[in-house]
């Protein structure tokens, strides 16, 4: 008990101690690392072979996109592997980062996987600003520095104590990562089960939409998709991008839907191929047909 008393009594100092800019970073990186963790802990298509999450598609991505490519191509038999390692790894860097556990060595941690996610996931993205890797790895950087500064050395050495706090860091994010794998949310329904379940369902009145133009909807499901109407016809597709998840928006200077995180491009007007980045698959496609003076599902 006076270990754990003597212990949470240098915890609370430690923030005490650091300027209130200094606390703020603290407390952003410690926290979104953790939820980081959390997050591919209750998908369940992380650790899947397919999908827009899967671990093993983003390393396929990566070995073709990636500076580091080379590396990524050995990696991807040991997908589930490296998705545990990934995971676990940000709940230990969260954690240490708030409860003052090795900080100079988890602060040298979250700059390093800031930078490795830079150099594979979001390596292509213009202009930089628009990836938030390139900004995490600076948050990191600037905290590193404090705690090098405030201790005016760099000690990365563990005393008995410090290896006991760091093993049960490690005990700790290994438990928050089975608990995110036993209470999974349910897989995200995808394209064709829309199709299946919403056929006649409207989306929007012919009339609203002239030849040229587009139209953003949320299916039956509750996922983001965007609807196009050429001198051919109507066509949609979901936003969902199938790099990694995130929403992609239509960009009309560069007829294409951009995905704001890692930079992939699909061209809607020839099947929502792939133009550049990342991913590896087109935009899942919605079927739509004009039926009574209204756009619906097929």
């Amino acid at each position: 008990m006076l270990y754990l008393k003597n212990y949470f009594h240098s915890v609370i100092s430690s923030w005490r101690v650091q300027s209130p800019s200094v606390r703020i970073i603290r407390l952003w990186l410690g926290v979104t690392w953790i939820y980081g963790g959390w997050d591919k802990a209750i998908d369940p298509g992380f650790l899947a072979k397919t999908g827009a999450t899967s671990i093993a598609r983003q390393l396929e991505g990566y070995s073709q996109s990636s500076p580091l490519g080379f590396l990524f191509q050995h990696l991807i038999e040991r997908a589930n592997l490296v998705g545990v390692i990934v995971m676990i790894s940000e709940f230990a860097i969260g954690l240490a980062t708030l409860f003052w556990v090795a900080p100079t060595l988890f602060a040298f941690s979250g700059f390093a996987m800031s930078i490795g996610l830079w150099l594979s996931a979001t390596w292509h993205v213009q202009p930089y600003f628009l990836g938030s890797d390139t900004a995490y790895a600076i948050l990191w950087l600037a905290y590193l520095l404090a705690v090098i500064g405030a201790r005016r050395k760099i000690d990365i050495s563990l005393d008995r104590r410090g290896t006991i706090r760091l093993g049960l860091v490690g005990a700790f994010a290994v438990m928050a990562s089975a608990v995110g794998r036993v209470l999974q949310q349910s897989p995200k329904g995808d394209a064709s089960a829309l199709n299946a379940n919403a056929t006649g369902a409207q989306i929007l009145a012919s009339s609203k939409l002239a030849v040229g133009a587009n139209h953003e909807f949320t299916t039956t499901s509750g996922e983001p998709a965007i609807l196009f109407r050429t001198a051919v016809g109507v066509f949609a597709y979901s936003e969902i991008c199938t790099h990694q998840g995130c929403t992609v928006s239509y960009l009309e200077s560069e007829r294409s839907l951009r995905c704001p995180c890692h930079g992939a491009s699909f061209d809607p007007f020839n099947g929502a191929a792939v133009k550049a980045g990342p991913a590896l698959s087109p935009l899942p496609s919605i079927k739509v047909v004009e039926e009574s003076g209204w756009i619906v599902y097929a």
